[in-house]
Formats: structure tokens, sequence, C-alpha cells
């Protein structure tokens, strides 16, 4: 009792003094303004998530039914008139084909002697309705009667006679009773019909924009190429030109192309630009123009045709260059057999899916690109097809050393690996054998049957890069005139083809320091991997293959391994055509290895030699020495033709850059006399050959 007394005595707990809501304020301290915040709140509102999917929701639907009332418009449109007929006709003329032209312009001629006829009945269908109504009413009435007749003589009663037209007059009651009940509702439903009708075409074709679709359904990716998409495509390139132009033509553009074809993996289409927009625009348009087609940029290949203004689409199945293309014929086929003259090797697949073969008969060849890329997969494999001919001889230099080639020992009558100064010392002197060898077969009597002779060098750059000299002070590499490596490609690929023998080189990263131009555009064949930059696409394959669509720094590294952009007249190309795109059967090592035994089996043993004699070199410092004789000086012309005549396999194609690259080293370059005329001084050259013996002297002495 003395605790609930002293309870209720005791004093109210105190309250809790409530939580102060947070007030914005501003960054000096200052309140926000209420308009500020709330239109911060109506700002988040309509930029949240699912506001703008209950945007895209009711825009989606809504344009459903525009959409397809737009649809439902033109195909009656198109089944009313002669549109369709007039817009195939404009299609087929634009890209000369003049028979279906035809064809289509008869089927609208039929098409329109068909609707005059139906007009002309129609115009005559209500005196027929008149007249079929009063005899369909005679007949019913007579035959209801006659019915009637005869049920009242069956049952002895006159008055059922008239028993089946009450009954029909009846049903007719109760018919328009019923009708009447629902007109009315179907009235007031039918618009909403009509419009679930064509919200429904709407939804099927998907006719709104790509915003307001789907989040599965906005990406197009793969979407099957149609005239209409690549007209779109081009249309929205950027170029204003193109797009008045096709915003002008009768049939939306449709006149631009030609028919789509399928090609391989892909369709390709030529489009023919309008006056004022010129091929190049659109090839500096390639990723914009593959994106608007729903394709990745390595997807979408723009070539030059013949047709003037012309360019060529490939476009590929979505995803379809990411698959692998099979295994090699030589794998899979083991009886399969090489020609050097005749054959052609199988190197993989072009775009079109179709074996893309190439003729090695005397061709020298240039693969180049970045590293790993699969340029000595694509060398080799060559090598491993012509190596099943025992007729041919090969003569290997690997400066790179990791084992690539090591499957050719025993079947290579020299094989050289490694990437030092050494060895690129040895694979110079390899290289210098087989021009010897060249010089020997151009002074054997004429007829003379040579059986194949192939020098390959992978990693040349490391050759074009070396630095060491001789005694002489040449230098073994680099890419001047005085260079004993880039002399001897020269030389071979200045003549030696009239006589079988040939060179391969495989290269990474071209530039002029590592891949000279002489040396690069005197192949037959040039091949490119994925390259850095257009610069070094044009050192690859020349100006003109780049000019026309060839697109090595296109390709995608790492992802477009063993894939290469080849420019030539060893591989088949189409007409008006400068180059193809090869994706490359990949053969691995122990593949190559397997390959290689087949090819030991079918030739007698070979000694395989892992470095060479030195080859007895020309000094062409003594041979101009020589060529002056006496005289104090000489006109550059006259030195030249002097020393064409004293060594013609060395000199003949000589020019005065050359002759002037080779003395400026020794400071005995041609210089301009009081007459204007270029002259090499005696005494200079002399001076440069005591300066080297000199040179030479003291080296032996340390």
């Amino acid at each position: 009792m003395t605790e609930n007394v002293v309870e209720l005595f005791k004093a109210p707990p105190a309250e809790a003094s409530p939580v102060p809501r947070p007030v914005s304020v501003t960054k000096t301290g200052t309140p926000v303004p209420l308009w500020v915040r709330s239109g911060r709140a109506i700002k988040a509102a309509a930029t949240h998530e699912r506001t703008r999917t209950a945007g895209r929701v009711a825009a989606r639907h809504t344009l459903y039914v525009t959409g397809g009332a737009r649809i439902i418009s033109r195909r009656t449109w198109d089944g009313r008139t002669a549109a369709r007929y007039e817009r195939m006709i404009r299609a087929a003329e634009a890209a000369g084909q003049m028979e279906e032209a035809k064809e289509w312009e008869e089927r609208g001629r039929q098409f329109r002697a068909e609707r005059h006829q139906r007009r002309m009945e129609m115009l005559a269908a209500p005196q027929r309705l008149a007249k079929a109504t009063v005899i369909s009413a005679g007949w019913g009435v007579g035959s209801l009667l006659g019915v009637g007749v005869a049920l009242a003589v069956a049952e002895s009663d006159p008055s059922k006679a008239l028993t089946p037209i009450m009954a029909t007059v009846d049903l007719i009651h109760w018919l328009s009773i019923i009708v009447g009940v629902v007109w009315g509702p179907f009235l007031a439903a039918a618009p909403w019909i009509a419009l679930l009708g064509l919200w429904d075409v709407g939804r099927r074709r998907q006719a709104a924009p790509q915003w307001a679709l789907p989040a599965k359904q906005r990406s197009t990716e793969g979407e099957p190429i149609t005239p209409s998409i690549v007209v779109k495509a081009m249309r929205d390139l950027g170029i204003s030109a193109l797009r008045k132009a096709i915003q002008e033509m009768d049939d939306a553009g449709a006149a631009m192309l030609s028919p789509i074809t399928l090609a391989g993996c892909g369709v390709e289409v030529d489009v023919n630009l309008p006056s004022g927009v010129s091929t190049e625009e659109i090839q500096n348009r390639r990723r914009k123009l593959a994106e608007n087609l729903n394709r990745h940029e390595h997807e979408v290949f723009i070539t030059i045709p013949p047709q003037p203004r012309t360019v060529r689409l490939w476009i590929a199945d979505s995803g379809a260059l990411d698959e692998p293309i099979g295994a090699s014929p030589l794998v899979t086929d083991p009886g399969m057999t090489a020609d050097y003259r005749t054959g052609r090797a199988p190197w993989g697949q072009d775009l079109r899916g179709d074996a893309a073969l190439i003729s090695l008969f005397q061709k020298h060849l240039l693969i180049t690109g970045l590293s790993n890329q699969g340029k000595t997969a694509s060398l080799r494999a060559l090598a491993l097809w012509l190596a099943l001919d025992p007729t041919v001889e090969f003569r290997i230099g690997d400066l790179k050393g990791i084992g690539d080639w090591a499957m050719f020992y025993g079947l290579a009558t020299v094989l050289i690996q490694g990437p030092t100064d050494d060895h690129v010392i040895s694979v110079t002197e390899m290289v210098e054998g087989v021009f010897e060898e060249m010089q020997r077969r151009l002074q054997a009597p004429p007829g003379t049957v040579f059986t194949p002779l192939v020098a390959i060098v992978d990693e040349a750059q490391v050759a074009y890069g070396c630095g060491a000299v001789d005694k002489k002070k040449l230098p073994y590499g680099g890419a001047k005139a005085t260079s004993r490596y880039f002399r001897a490609v020269k030389g071979i690929h200045d003549q030696g083809r009239a006589v079988n023998v040939t060179i391969w080189e495989g290269t990474q990263d071209p530039t002029n320091e590592n891949l000279p131009k002489r040396s690069r555009e005197g192949n037959h064949v040039r091949a490119s991997l994925v390259l850095g930059t257009e610069a070094q696409a044009r050192m690859a394959l020349g100006e003109a293959p780049v000019d026309a669509g060839a697109a090595p720094h296109k390709l995608r590294q790492g992802l477009d391994k063993g894939t290469l952009v080849v420019a030539g007249d060893g591989v088949k190309l189409e007409p008006g055509q400068s180059s193809i795109t090869i994706r490359t059967h990949y053969i691995n090592d122990d593949e190559a290895a397997e390959l290689a035994e087949r090819a030991k089996a079918r030739r007698n043993g070979i000694t395989t030699l892992t470095a060479v004699e030195p080859v007895e070199q020309v000094d062409p410092l003594a041979d101009i020495l020589a060529v002056l004789g006496d005289a104090q000086r000489m006109r550059t012309q006259e030195v030249l033709q002097l020393l064409a005549v004293r060594n013609p396999g060395e000199y003949r194609e000589w020019t005065f850059a050359d002759l002037k690259q080779y003395l400026e080293p020794f400071g005995a370059e041609p210089y301009k006399t009081d007459g204007g005329k270029m002259h090499v001084s005696r005494s200079r050259v002399q001076e440069a050959l005591e300066e080297r013996a000199r040179e030479v002297e003291d080296g032996d002495d340390e």
C-alpha cells in the first residue's frame, strides 16, 4: 500500500525532447530554399529508374498503335495501288536488271487491268443486287408456301399452310431484337477493338523507337541485313550530301543498292554513291557504319569495286568471325602432295568461306605484323606445304631461335637459329650464298632447268637492325646500300625469279628502319597481320591496296590471330580488287613435326648445315677506284656505267642515290663542280680506302 502511494506522488518522467529534423543548408550554412528542395525532389522522381521504365512502357504501347496504323495503311496502299510494282521497277532499273524490271512492269500492267475489271463490276453491282434480291425473295416465299401447303395436306389443316412463313417472320423478329441489344455495345467496343488490333500489329513488328523497347529487345545485334537497314545506316553516317540525296530519292534510297547476296559467313552489297559523296568519306567512317548496321567494326569490310563512285560492303553474321575455321587440309589429308610450278598452297579461308589458295611459283614473299599474332605460323604453313615437293631446296634463317623451325632439321640444307649478331652474320652469309647461286645460274647456258631454291628469313627485322660490321667496315645489317644483308636480298629480288631463286621474309612492326622501302617493294606477295597504324599498313602492303580498302590496322590485336590481309599476284582476287583477307589455318608444333617427317620420307637424306662458309665479298669502294683509273674526277653517270660493265650482277641496278649513299659514310660522296655536274673525286676515294685499311690494321693490332 505504501509503495502504491509513493508511486502516485512520484514526479512524472521528463518527456524526451524531439529529435530535430535535419535541414538542408548551402556551403555557407544558409538553409536551402523550399522551392530548390522541391525542384530537386521532382527531378529525382522524374529521373528515377522506375519513372523512366514507366515512361518507356507508356510510350512503347502508344507508339505500337501509331506504328500499327502506319503499317496497315502501307499494306492497304500497296494492295489497292500499283505503288509496290513501281517501287520494284525503280530498284531493278537502278541495279541494271532490265529483264527483272520488265517482269515487274508486266505484273503491274496485269494488276491495273484486273483492278479496272473489278471497278467495272462494282458499277454494275447495284442492279445485279436488286435483281438478285427480288428473285431470291420470290423463290424464298414460294418455297416456304410450298412447304406450308405440303404440311397442310399432310395434317388436313388448311391453317398450316402459313406456318413456315410465320416461323420465318418470328425468326426475323427475334434476330432484330438480338441485334438491337448487341449493336449498341458493339459500336461502343468497336474503336477499342480496332485500337487493340493496331496495337497487336505494332507490337509484332516492334514499331517503336529503340529507346522505348524492352531491354531484351533493345539490342539488335545480329539482326539480318536488309536493304532498308543498309540505306538507313548510310543515311545516318553524318555526311550531309549523302543524307540529303537519300531523302530526295523517290524510293528512299533503294536504288543505291545492288541485290544483297550471301557471301560465306555474311552478306555482300554494292552501294552506288550519289554525286558529291566520295568513297574515301565512307571508308573513313567504317566504325560508325558498322555500328549503324548493328555490327562490330571488325565485322564490316569496305572495298572499292571497279565501278566508279561505288563501295562494296561485306557484312559478317554477328560473331561469325570469332569462330575457328577448322584444321588445315595438310593435317586432315595425309595423301596431299605439292607442286611448286602448278600447285597452290591451302593457306586458309577468305571471308566468303571459300578455300584461300596461293601460288608460290617464283614468288618473293613478305609477311609482317605485330608480335605474337601468328606470323611465323602463317609463314611456316606455306613452307610445310612446299616441302612436300621433293625438288624444292630450303635455306632457312630463324632469328628468333626458340625452335619454331626445328622440324626442318634434316629437311633444309641450311638451318640457322638464334637472335645474336653471330646468327645475323651467319644468316647474311647464307643469303649471300643464295645470291651467288643465283649469279651462277644466270650465267648458265640458255635452256638450263633449275630446281627451286627458297631462302626463308624469319624475324628479318633483327638482320636489318644489326650493327655488326666486317673487316672492311661494311655493315651486315642496316637499310643503307652498304648493308650486306640488304644488298643480297635486293639482288635476289631483282633477278632471282628468272632462275627459280626466291626469298621469303617475316618481320615485325614494319618501319623504314627495320624494313627498307626498296626491300619491301621487291616482293610479289605482301601480307600483313594486325598492325598498329595506317602508316604501317601502307609500308606492309603498299599505297594502292590501302587506298582500295585493305585495312590490317583495323584487325583486333590478340583476337584476329592468323588473319592476314594479302596483296599481290599469288592469290586469286576479284576483278578490280587489290587485296584479300584470309583467315589462315593454324598448324601447331606437333602437327608441323609430323608434316616435316612426311616431307623427309619423300626425299633422300639431307645434311643440314647450321652455318655456312663466308662468300667472297664485293668491295664497291675498290671497284669505284678501279673504274676511275687515272682520272682525277669523273661524272657520276660514267662511274655507274663503268661499274655495271665491271660487275653487272652487282651494279646493274645501282642509281645515283645508291652511289651517294654508299660513299657518304666515307666522306667521298659526289660533289657538284662549277659546271653544275655531279662528279666523284679519285683522291677522296683513295683517302677513304687508305683510312679503312689503317682502321683494319689498328683493329688487328688490338
